[in-house]
């Protein structure tokens, strides 16, 4: 792995348990006047939390208007917000809920200031426009520990259908200013977005330390993310769902995930995200939870084919070291042989759905196949390997 590195900034991050009362000291540094909230469409209520946002929000002196997200981010709802607000003396922007939230909220900071459509900026599909980089202060608030998108550069927008996309609004300047993760906010979601968002974070958390391009900085995040997510993630699921402190400990380690895909890339599953994410309506997390255990199996599979003494392998066999029962295992193969079987039975045990849950059929796969990336994997799959391995989750 490369020992030449760089590594994107991060926001200020408030950590622990209680934590969302930075909100009125972050408001009051900024001189903030009126205030952007962007919430889940029942999350905060569910909670019974939006109240006490509201009142950090109000004791700093500033006002705010309310929107709400339902459903993953898309260029239409991005635009609307915009034009209805473009031009309301709007001074800053708070997400509080889960992924698509952070994101939405993420992509309306930075089009606010402008007015213009978002299609204009975003990579890939859009008008090809840099964007200028100057937005409004924003501060995420995670409900759930996925995405790690609270301290990525990127808002992920979607616009699904036969010609649909998932494509990234991208600049350094859209990492938020701050972080707060706070355990009492983290105890609500049930256990299949659980379940799916932690293991979106154990992905995003794999994908770098496996990566072509990681550093000696990001293996430090990402394994510090292992060691706490592993432990962890089941409990989450579980009989632990309620305690604070095992939902804060998941979503440090999705933070850490967000730094790590961030500075090291990311590999296959990610590269299979976009395409199925794109043309069908599946949370990202689900596509992820449902396809890492099949991919891990397939780059074993190639690596022990193509490149037995790769240095990949040395990392697999360490993260199957501390999976449950690991710990003992001295050889190699047999520690990565352990780490992908207990990964393959957490698919299971979690209930991740299938790809064919969502009305992905055979015929879908060419095509996606066709749309995905390899870039960052450990080893080029081929067509055929990535096909073998969609076809396991279908």
């Amino acid at each position: 792995m490369a020992f030449s590195f760089s590594l994107a900034k991060t926001p200020s991050i408030y950590c622990g348990v209680g934590t969302l009362c930075e909100i009125t000291g972050w408001l009051l540094n900024l001189k903030a006047q009126s205030v952007m909230l962007v919430i889940g469409s029942q999350s905060l209520r569910r909670m019974g939390k939006l109240n006490l946002v509201e009142e950090f929000i109000t004791k700093s002196g500033a006002s705010f208007k309310l929107v709400k997200s339902d459903g993953e981010p898309t260029v239409e709802t991005v635009d609307d917000i915009t034009e209805r607000f473009f031009g309301a003396g709007i001074d800053a922007v708070i997400s509080v809920g889960g992924g698509s939230v952070i994101d939405l909220g993420k992509a309306v900071s930075a089009m606010l200031p402008y007015g213009n459509s978002v299609m204009d900026h975003l990579e890939g599909v859009g008008k090809g426009f840099a964007h200028p980089g100057v937005t409004l202060p924003y501060l995420a608030i995670p409900t759930t520990s996925g995405t790690g998108g609270e301290v990525s550069k990127n808002a992920v927008l979607s616009r699904v259908g036969p010609t649909g996309f998932k494509k990234s609004l991208r600049h350094d300047n859209f990492v938020p200013s701050a972080v707060i993760l706070d355990g009492d906010l983290l105890t609500s979601a049930d256990a299949s977005v659980t379940a799916a968002c932690g293991m979106d974070a154990f992905t995003q958390l794999l994908e770098p330390y496996f990566s072509t391009a990681a550093s000696p900085m990001t293996d430090a995040i990402v394994w510090s993310g292992l060691e706490h997510l592993i432990p962890n993630l089941l409990p989450a699921c579980g009989d632990s769902a309620h305690d604070p402190s095992v939902r804060l400990q998941m979503a440090y380690a999705a933070l850490c995930s967000g730094i790590g895909l961030a500075n090291a890339g990311l590999g296959i599953v990610h590269g299979l995200a976009g395409p199925i994410g794109g043309k069908h309506p599946i949370p990202h997390g689900v596509i992820c939870g449902t396809l890492i255990a099949s991919a891990q199996r397939q780059n074993w599979d190639a690596l022990k084919q193509r490149a037995p003494e790769h240095p990949t392998i040395h990392r697999m066999a360490r993260v199957g070291r501390m999976m449950p029962g690991g710990f003992d295992l001295k050889d190699d193969y047999a520690a990565v042989d352990h780490f992908t079987e207990v990964l393959e039975n957490w698919v299971e045990m979690l209930g991740i759905p299938r790809l064919g849950c969502f009305d992905i059929k055979d015929s879908d796969l060419d095509l996606i196949v066709q749309e995905s990336s390899n870039r960052h994997n450990p080893i080029e799959l081929t067509d055929s390997e990535i096909r073998s391995l969609l076809e396991r989750r279908c």
